[in-house]
């Protein structure tokens, strides 16, 4: 199955409007699986959200060590056919405790090794700028024709210049 040539029928500054604007298309009856949102002129925003130190580091680590300590603990539990619950149970705290430990210890030496450089945590995303909703250049006509109804009654988005 071919690509089919796509064209832009209207753009949106926030995603929730060009969802709104395919949901419409949907509740008209308008072929959605030839629809898609793009989202254009991307940027990546890093938004800084405190101090690291070696206590948080000591911390991030024995949060990110804690599960996966207790599942495998957990797991290794479950090979016992004797008392299998008790066990599967004992050995994931076992698991938790030694993963947090571990986990501890890993995330203190890590912010040690960098030596001062990036003492801070943050979360990454990315933004695009706009949403453009994009049909296959065989129904576009219909898709524009349908989303003018919905700018009529309040949406927000503008028609894309092709």
């Amino acid at each position: 199955m071919s690509e089919q040539p796509r064209r832009n029928v209207a753009s949106y500054s926030t995603y929730q409007e060009a969802e709104r604007a395919v949901d419409h298309l949907s509740d008209q009856g308008f072929p959605v699986e030839r629809v898609a949102i793009i989202g254009q002129d991307v940027r990546l925003v890093e938004q800084v959200v405190g101090r690291m130190d070696y206590g948080r580091a000591a911390l991030h680590g024995a949060v990110s060590g804690a599960l996966p300590g207790a599942l495998i603990g957990w797991i290794f539990g479950l090979l016992n056919w004797l008392n299998p619950v008790v066990s599967g149970l004992l050995l994931a705290l076992y698991g938790l405790i030694f993963g947090a430990v571990v986990g501890a210890l890993f995330g203190v030496l890590l912010h040690a090794a960098q030596g001062g450089r990036r003492d801070f945590a943050s979360v990454r995303s990315m933004e695009p700028s706009r949403y453009d909703v994009a049909v296959d250049e065989a129904v576009a006509d219909e898709a524009v024709r349908l989303l003018g109804g919905l700018q009529n009654t309040g949406g927000a988005g503008r028609p894309a210049h092709s």
